[in-house]
């Protein structure tokens, strides 16, 4: 009995040794993934910003800019790209929307971005686009990968079009979250006027006659909980330039928006206390369960051998030993 129950722990150890490596390793880089129906908004702020009176065509400072940014995943069309891209995708159409003071509208830009569910990577499919323009995007945007490492990223700049270098620059806490701290720069560059511009009458094509150009620069910074992939928090320190043509008079540029731009302390709480929640998941498969299970492989197999130590005792009478021996007959 001491014997069969000694094998029947073995077999639990190797099964459970097993699903340690099979769970960090196999299971889980296959179950991890972005749902396809999300939706997510976030509300950020520029108090005390600059901001262009297009009717003086002269900046002024006003006491707060709000920027409203949503992601809602189109699951129609997910499944519609899934057919030929052969992988889990998710399709993000995003809007980032900009109120003056005085609640107008002051730039609006909308996005669709495709990536892969799994590993954040970009997919190319047909709608992918910034304000209209079909882009094809390098690196990450909004997100990092899950098990997010020390290293720099590219990161897709939705303004200039473009991908350039997010650098990590060190590990912080923040409101009791470990997160990794990334800095991307971009330099002054030309950008094209947002399709809807916030005067009525102005299009990008009538401004352009005037040979007045657009120009861009920030620093973006982002707070990241590295095994989600997800940001706690982000500023931007943003500004933006119009330069040249017969639109600003005798000037040669004018600002058309500065502004420390940071998370509502709101929303701020809010994505802190989700990603905890998603970070604790990761961790049940990335680490809790894979050690646990390992740990107990290594106690399951320990009491097999030792019921099998017991079971082979020294000293104890063998069956040779008990049975008398048969008397021999002529």
């Amino acid at each position: 009995m001491r014997r069969k129950a000694g094998l029947i722990l073995l077999a639990l150890a190797v099964f459970f040794a097993a699903l340690s490596p099979l769970l960090r390793w196999y299971a889980f880089p296959r179950l991890a993934k972005i749902p396809t129906n999300q939706y997510q908004d976030m509300v950020l702020e520029a108090k005390d910003a600059t901001l262009l009176d297009y009717g003086t065509m002269r900046a002024r400072k006003v006491p707060k800019v709000t920027i409203v940014q949503t992601l809602k995943g189109n699951v129609e069309a997910s499944e519609k790209i899934e057919k030929t891209a052969g992988k889990d995708v998710v399709v993000w159409d995003g809007l980032s929307y900009v109120v003056g003071p005085d609640g107008k509208m002051v730039s609006r830009i909308p996005e669709r971005y495709i990536f892969d569910a799994h590993t954040q990577e970009p997919v190319h499919a047909t709608g992918e686009m910034v304000d209209g323009d079909p882009v094809r995007r390098q690196g990450i945007e909004f997100k990092w990968p899950f098990l997010t490492e020390k290293r720099d990223y590219e990161y897709f700049d939705a303004q200039t079009r473009t991908s350039a270098p997010i650098h990590y620059k060190g590990t912080q806490d923040f409101r009791g979250v470990e997160v990794y701290y990334f800095e991307q720069t971009i330099p002054w560059t030309k950008v094209k006027f947002p399709r809807t511009m916030p005067v009525k009458g102005i299009t990008p094509e009538s401004v352009a006659k005037t040979g007045t150009t657009r120009w861009y620069t920030t620093v973006r910074k982002f707070w990241v909980e590295p095994h989600t992939g997800a940001p706690v928090y982000g500023e931007e320190i943003h500004k933006e330039e119009l330069r040249g043509g017969t639109l600003l008079g005798d000037r040669d540029k004018v600002t058309a928006f500065a502004g420390h731009v940071k998370m509502r302390e709101d929303y701020i709480d809010y994505t802190v206390d989700l990603v905890k929640s998603n970070r604790t998941l990761v961790l049940l498969m990335t680490s809790y369960l894979p050690w646990g299970f390992l740990t107990l492989g290594v106690l399951l197999l320990s009491l097999s051998l030792y019921l099998e130590a017991r079971g082979r005792r020294p000293g104890d009478p063998s069956p040779a030993q008990d049975t008398e021996p048969e008397p021999v007959t002529a």
